[in-house]
């Protein structure tokens, strides 16, 4: 132990000197003042163009961050400002690409949102409710480097072809990143329904009971309501597992973080990134794009990763309007009038002539109101758990500082600030922990059956806004009123493992299920596809009967696990489709024609049963199960229908006498033809993304990938979705071994060689050996060095 106390002593000591001495210069780029001396950071890029920023302090930390990001994503976080100050009319027009007016209610919106300070309020406060003093430099840091980069580039010769010379990339502020910061902690729930707020008016005269505008987003928007999916599983996913001492063949515990995000969209879009001052904090991992931390990662002793909480972070509230007063709502028997703020928007004609619009919010005691079903009668509101938290990001620069999980459950506790992911964690003893501790609405079990209003063809469910009775509650010991504090959150400590792929909390681990939790929290308590195939994977492994060798996990085999490219939903169902196409070589297709599947048949039976890119059947698979997915729920076709009593084996099997089924497959070969596909298809060639094959799938995969031209996307892209930050890490006693892949590359510029470098690894199954202490760094072939002074 002294030995090793000792040899971090002299790395930590070795680190300082690699650092130059500070810069005597008083100002910073644009003229900002920095404290005497400035501040001097190291930026050591090793293979794949990942970086290693090392500082002194946090206003160094971040401004060699805020350089580094901008050197490989300087258009993502431009465009991401420019919508933030609500400016996409101004500079784009107010249709955007939906041609719907979509910017300028947008624009709208984000106005409204600068103009009423609700960033700014929130930075006024004190930590823990605000920032803490080393964030708050570290983002004025973080700016200050994206601007030197800016500065010292020059707009006109960006890299970048998408914005090189384009009037809307310019220096950015404190205040941008925040609302940055601001907006992803919202984006399971309110930001998606900004053009909805932003368009909102309340029904023209005569308009009798009839939605004020189309009500096809206010069934869309019925996924943040009780009893329904929230919008951090609808729009984003991820696997996580922290496997302990028991699971594992040395002893040593592992994490496996595998998020499932989009890859087109900037606040989505994982960057990786290597965080160092010497003696105050190291952290590896990847950080969503424009904020200014390691969000999944681990450092010397500690590791965690995050996966989509199942719980509800909103609730909507259905106005009971006044008689003859569509903008005034009913509360307790009396009248409430909406709150109204004039909203000034700068528009470009197609003429490029600038011209100010004014619209109007409009806002209840339940949160902003949306443009959906607003009729004479009702109108909706939202509220969104999230609405007052700037305090995320202290929760994670103290997760990265945390050396146990003793101190990340005190992290989380005393920010309250992680939004809407459940963390699984693992720490050099050889423990593993699981929590929910995202910002969750207080609202009991007995409210939601008394409050919650049922949906019909036109409105979607919501709580009933007219009785006080139903909004939130608090607890004693949340940090903010209206939510639920870590009192009533979702806990589990274990030795073997904790896993989740975005069901509820309840089979965490299924030897210790999580019973009794408020309702809110497990809103989908049954396990889909993928989260039964995580935990046969981990029951397979345990036993040694995955094909993988002895027993228990080892670096090697967890890659393998993650890679191995299962589909549960073939394991299972497979047979049975072939024996049926068997017993039907012609089948009736939807519209009628008779179809030969006789080749289809021959394919799935020969077919591996993997989502690897050369497979041949797994394209036909994906195809007939989306089809058969759409001809009614999945218990109505299965051969074994849902058990309560048998949650991680059903239902299973597919009924090949249901016609249903008989027509998905003739659908599915109908569609190759129409495509000029023959059935056998490798998987490759038609789910790509720049060209490059891509494994995997989401009709139960574990490693999810859809990018296929079925989902709009294919070659070149419009999207896909999927594994993007893949990290396998080993605490062991003489530190971290890691393995990552980011499976878009750091790059978001398409002609920048860090673009495609990684997925071309993700498309082959092979990873990026991590690079963590300064020896590894230093060592590295491919090793560039940027030194900047401010």
């Amino acid at each position: 132990m002294l030995a090793a106390v000792a040899a971090t002593l002299c790395l930590t000591s070795a680190t300082v000197a690699l650092l130059p001495a500070p810069s005597s210069a008083a100002t910073g780029p644009g003229g900002e003042t920095v404290a005497e001396g400035g501040h001097t950071t190291r930026i050591s890029r090793t293979e794949y163009g990942i970086p290693h920023i090392l500082a002194r302090d946090f206003d160094g930390l971040g401004y060699g961050y805020g350089y580094a990001f901008a050197q490989d994503n300087v258009c993502e976080l431009a465009d991401q400002v420019v919508t933030l100050r609500g400016e996409r009319s101004q500079f784009f027009g107010p249709d955007g690409e939906s041609g719907e007016g979509s910017n300028l209610a947008s624009d709208t919106y984000y106005t409204g949102q600068r103009r009423a300070g609700t960033v700014q309020r929130l930075l006024d406060r004190k930590a823990p409710l605000g920032p803490t003093a080393e964030l708050r430099r570290m983002v004025e840091g973080y700016a200050a480097g994206y601007n030197r980069y800016l500065r010292d580039t020059g707009v006109g010769k960006l890299p970048d072809p998408r914005c090189k010379g384009k009037p809307w990339v310019r220096p950015i502020t404190p205040l941008d990143l925040w609302s940055v910061v601001y907006d992803v902690n919202r984006v399971t729930a309110e930001v998606p329904l900004a053009p909805d707020i932003g368009d909102a008016k309340p029904p023209a005269a005569g308009a009798g009971g009839t939605a004020a505008s189309g009500t096809s987003r206010a069934t869309a928007a019925a996924s943040v309501i009780p009893g329904a999916q929230g919008f951090a599983t609808a729009g984003v996913g991820s696997n996580g597992w922290a496997l302990g001492r028991d699971a594992t063949r040395t002893g040593n515990a592992m994490v496996l973080a595998n998020p499932h995000l989009p890859w087109t969209v900037g606040n989505f879009r994982l960057y990786q990134v290597q965080l160092t001052i010497p003696g105050t904090l190291d952290v590896s991992g990847a950080g969503l794009y424009g904020t200014p931390l390691v969000e999944i990662g681990h450092n010397q002793s500690l590791a965690w990763t995050h996966t989509a909480s199942d719980a509800q972070h909103a609730s909507f509230y259905a106005l009971k309007l006044v008689p003859g007063d569509p903008t005034s709502y009913v509360v307790d028997g009396k009248a409430e009038p909406m709150k109204r703020r004039t909203v000034p928007v700068t528009v470009r004609d197609e003429n490029g002539r600038l011209s100010t619009v004014d619209r109007t919010l409009y806002t209840s005691r339940f949160g902003p109101v949306l443009s959906s079903a607003w009729t004479t009668k009702t109108a909706y509101a939202v509220r969104d758990a999230n609405a007052d938290n700037l305090r995320s990001m202290n929760a994670w620069l103290a997760m990265g500082k945390a050396r146990n999980l003793a101190q990340l459950r005190t992290a989380q506790n005393t920010y309250q600030g992680i939004p809407w992911t459940y963390t699984l964690a693992a720490d050099t003893s050889g423990g593993t922990y699981f929590t929910d501790s995202s910002a969750v609405p207080h609202l009991t079990d007995e409210q939601l059956g008394r409050c919650t209003l049922p949906a019909d063809n036109e409105t979607p469910a919501a709580l009933d806004g007219s009785t006080s009775a139903c909004a939130w509650g608090s607890d004693p010991d949340a940090l903010v009123p209206g939510i639920y504090g870590p009192s009533h959150q979702p806990k589990l400590n274990r030795t073997d493992y904790v896993a989740n792929s975005n069901n509820g909390p309840q089979y965490t681990n299924p030897e210790a299920p999580l019973t009794g939790l408020p309702g809110v929290y497990d809103i989908n308590p049954h396990l889909d596809q993928r989260a039964q195939l995580g935990l046969r994977m981990i029951a397979q492994r345990a036993n040694g009967t995955d094909g993988l060798g002895a027993p228990g996990f080892t670096r090697p085999t967890l890659r393998a696990s993650m890679l191995g490219n299962r589909v549960l939903s073939a394991e299972t169902g497979r047979d049975d489709v072939v024996g049926m196409c068997r017993a039907h070589p012609r089948l009736t297709a939807t519209d009628g024609t008779e179809v030969d599947v006789q080749q289809a048949c021959t394919t799935l039976a020969r077919w591996d049963t993997r989502a690897d890119t050369t497979s041949r059947g797994t394209a036909l698979w994906i195809t007939f199960f989306n089809r058969l997915l759409d001809n009614g729920p999945p218990d109505t076709w299965r051969r074994v229908p849902y058990d309560p009593a048998q949650p991680l084996t059903t239902p299973r099997g597919i009924n090949g006498d249901d016609v249903r089924v008989q027509h998905a497959l003739a659908d599915a070969v109908q569609d190759f033809t129409a495509r000029d596909l023959p059935v056998d298809t490798e998987l490759g060639a038609v789910q790509k993304w720049a060209g490059i094959p891509l494994p995997g799938c989401d009709v139960g995969c574990f490693d999810v990938a859809d990018a296929s031209p079925d989902s709009g996307t294919g070659t070149p892209p419009a999207g896909a979705f999927g594994s993007s930050f893949l990290m396998a890490v080993e605490l062991t006693p003489d530190g971290p071994r890691a393995h990552t892949l980011l499976t878009y590359g750091q790059s978001s510029n398409p002609a920048s060689p860090h673009y495609t470098d990684q997925t071309r690894l993700f498309s082959r199954k092979q990873w990026v050996t991590e690079r963590f202490t300064q020896a590894e760094i230093t060592g590295d072939p491919a090793l560039t060095v940027t030194t900047l002074h401010s």
